[in-house]
């Protein structure tokens, strides 16, 4: 393991990757050792940081979309230096939902059009206050100022850009979908290890929304947290969708029978076994989190 440093400069572990033609992630973390922020106990570090984070951009031509402006204004200024290096000159961007790891470089595209779900601008501006004092702060937390409800179609150059609203991990969960490639930019409706239980009492909406995103022709997913490695080759397939429904599914019907619950090694293992998924160790506080959120919310009611 490496030996535990501060890191002044916070995008020297960022990598630049293309899993597809004009389809750059820009990924960072999963760094044992490190500290972006702060040894205390922070958002970035002990969340997106610790499990891996990515934000994408596709890019034809002159053109890009920007899909979520990662951890830090550093992070984001380097995803814009890399497109404009790229002879960008004409940058949009959209937000996958409201969670601070997916809006905390707004401001460094200030300048540029910032799409979101109606949802989600809404979301921001309730939690405007907090998101401005968390640690480490966003301010000023730049908002979107453009708007849709459920679906929006979009071109990047000469490339077919679909947005679409599914209400999983968070109740404005945004995915990029790409017709022609079949590929989906999933945001935090799918991830590895697991998913995120964000919202605890609607995992019920949450189940019958990865059905119904598993009804697509989708053949290759790029989430924002996942494996490095997986996603530099092109991604997950569609079984991704799968662990994730049947890991919610599994765990609200242990909880609610009263039924033990193993480590997230155990409680996971025939998707990891299959390849679904990868095991990643620091997931196992993540299946405590959703442990004790959804036991909470089938108390509550």
């Amino acid at each position: 393991m490496p030996e535990e440093r501060p890191v002044t400069d916070m995008t020297s572990t960022l990598t630049i990757l293309e899993p597809y033609p004009g389809v750059y992630a820009y990924y960072d973390g999963r760094v044992a050792g490190v500290r972006l922020h702060s040894e205390a106990p922070n958002w970035l570090d002990d969340g997106a940081y610790e499990l891996g984070v990515a934000s994408y951009a596709i890019v034809d031509g002159h053109e890009a979309l920007v899909y979520d402006t990662h951890i830090s204004l550093d992070h984001a200024r380097a995803i814009r230096t890399h497109l404009e290096g790229l002879g960008v000159t004409a940058i949009g961007v959209v937000l996958s939902h409201w969670h601070k790891d997916h809006v905390a470089g707004n401001a460094v595209f200030a300048d540029c059009e910032i799409i979101a779900l109606k949802l989600t601008a809404e979301r921001l501006e309730e939690n405007r206050e907090k998101i401005e004092a968390a640690s480490p702060p966003i301010q000023p937390l730049v908002m979107p100022n453009r708007v849709f409800e459920a679906t929006l179609a979009l071109t990047v150059g000469k490339r077919r850009v679909e947005l679409h609203h599914f209400a999983i991990h968070s109740a404005d969960g945004n995915v990029i979908w790409l017709p022609e490639e079949k590929v989906l930019l999933a945001g935090d409706t799918l991830e590895d290890t697991v998913t995120y239980i964000s919202e605890a009492d609607q995992t019920a909406t949450h189940i019958a929304e990865l059905k119904r995103l598993r009804q697509w022709p989708v053949e290759r997913i790029l989430p924002s947290h996942g494996d490095r490695d997986r996603i530099a080759a092109g991604g997950y397939g569609p079984e991704l969708i799968d662990a994730n429904r049947r890991y919610i599914e599994r765990l609200t019907h242990a909880i609610a029978t009263g039924a033990p619950i193993d480590t997230l090694k155990e409680f996971a293992a025939d998707e990891i076994a299959s390849g679904a998924i990868l095991y990643f160790a620091p997931y196992e506080a993540v299946h405590q989190s959703n442990v004790e959120r959804v036991h909470s919310a089938l108390s509550a009611r």
